[in-house]
């Protein structure tokens, strides 16, 4: 299971967040998303740029991305 998170890009891959936005589990049948639909929006609203994994998640999610 792994956490879908904001985080300052100057912090450590693994350091701290600024705040927990949901949670994929890729071991369950299907695979498992839990986002925060409303605080995802909150954050690509305010610039956030989410990684690669990110953005196919929220694609399956069926959130669409700002221009």
């Amino acid at each position: 299971m792994w956490r879908v998170v904001a985080a300052d890009q100057r912090s450590p891959r693994d350091g701290r967040v600024i705040e927990t936005l949901g949670h994929y589990n890729a071991r369950s049948e299907p695979s498992a998303i839990t986002l925060d639909e409303e605080r995802v929006r909150a954050w690509l609203a305010r610039g956030a740029q989410p990684s690669a994994t990110v953005r196919r998640l929220l694609r399956l999610q069926g959130i669409q991305l700002p221009s």
